[in-house]
């Protein structure tokens, strides 16, 4: 039934008679006993066209989930934003076609609509998550995971060259910063009540904070730029050496730098705690961190971004420390994250050289 639904859009959409070879859900390859929260399952489709060429591609949808995907519109808007979006990013996996499910199942490619999808082209790679998964298992850190990370910064500091001259839409990105539901405001109130992890009071001081932030930072309107959006170890898919396709572009073309940053390098700071049960941040995990910071700093010459970073950094300290997205981490690991974010925020410039002392 799923095939014949399936082979009927393909070839609507396609224009030609189509073949189903494969119809497979996709599991990420990432183990689910650190990322506990997901998204819609996506499938792999193989199917031959009449003129007799292959093609492989995924269709996945969302789910609602709280984070402002409650309602249809929500995702019918992102999934929609998706389909321009994927292709106007360089490196970006490419999207082929929007559509939507109809109530009795069927699939199209536009009024009738009850949830929508978007299609990708198919990209071989590994989640570079699997890499720090080494490294947090006491794998040895190689050049290799050293080279990964200068790509990843050079990457972010070229699409970040960018600039686009648009006050309200810098001011707005601050603003969802704060009060987006997929952000710090709907993070969180997703934190349970009379959780053990941290008191509503000290959730609200960091609002406050972060508030106090957005109002720093509304001025600066000239750094914004082209960005990823949440480019985190999940959304990046690397082949050999450093050739690698990043995934799942959200929230917006234009940003804030500072929130790609954040996105990929409290990812090391994490990692690094969980391979010592948040003792400290293990040693080459600290060495990528730094060595991503190194590297984007002398490209662009940005450190303007140590005195903007702090409030990104506090959106992603609560992803990292949330019992929902991590549910089997260490009470002493949120409590380091929940020690950096608030270090964070209190001061004006960022020490990325001396970031073990934030966690404290």
């Amino acid at each position: 039934m799923l095939e014949e639904k399936v082979r009927g859009y393909l070839e609507n959409t396609f224009r030609t008679p189509v073949k189903i070879e494969s119809v497979k859900g996709l599991e990420s390859k990432q183990g689910e006993e650190i990322k506990g929260f997901g998204y819609g399952k996506p499938y792999f489709i193989v199917f031959e066209t009449g003129e007799g060429e292959r093609k492989e591609v995924v269709i996945s949808s969302m789910k609602g989930d709280g984070f402002g995907h409650d309602h249809l519109s929500d995702r019918a808007q992102i999934l929609i934003w998706q389909h321009h979006a994927f292709n106007t990013l360089p490196k970006h996996v490419k999207s082929l076609d929007v559509g939507y499910f109809t109530k009795d199942g069927g699939m199209e490619s536009a009024g009738d609509a009850e949830e929508y999808f978007i299609v990708c082209e198919k990209v071989d790679g590994d989640e570079y998550a699997m890499d720090l998964d080494r490294l947090r298992e006491g794998g040895d850190l190689r050049k290799e995971d050293e080279d990964r990370a200068s790509a990843l910064a050079a990457y972010l500091a070229d699409i970040h060259a960018v600039k686009k001259a648009d006050v309200g839409l810098y001011v707005r990105r601050l603003r969802e910063l704060v009060g987006h539901s997929e952000c710090i405001f709907g993070l969180t109130d997703s934190y349970p009540a009379g959780n053990e992890f941290i008191t509503s009071d000290e959730l609200k001081d960091i609002e406050k904070k972060c508030i106090d932030w957005r109002w720093q930072l509304k001025e600066r309107t000239k750094r914004l730029c082209m960005v990823h959006g949440d480019f985190h170890p999940w959304n990046v898919l690397f082949r050999e050496g450093t050739d690698f396709t990043a995934l799942d572009r959200s929230r917006g073309e234009w940003g804030e730098a500072a929130d790609d940053v954040s996105s990929m390098t409290i990812n090391y700071l994490f990692f690094g705690l969980l391979k010592t049960d948040g003792a400290e941040v293990d040693n080459d995990f600290m060495r990528l961190f730094k060595r991503f910071f190194d590297v984007y700093l002398e490209k662009t010459g940005d450190y303007g971004l140590l005195e903007a970073i702090q409030p990104f950094y506090a959106f992603r300290g609560l992803v990292v420390a949330s019992p929902i997205w991590y549910p089997n981490i260490s009470a002493e690991t949120r409590l380091k994250m929940f020690n950096f974010i608030n270090n964070v925020l209190d001061t004006e410039k960022f020490d990325y050289k001396n970031v073990a002392g934030y966690l404290g």
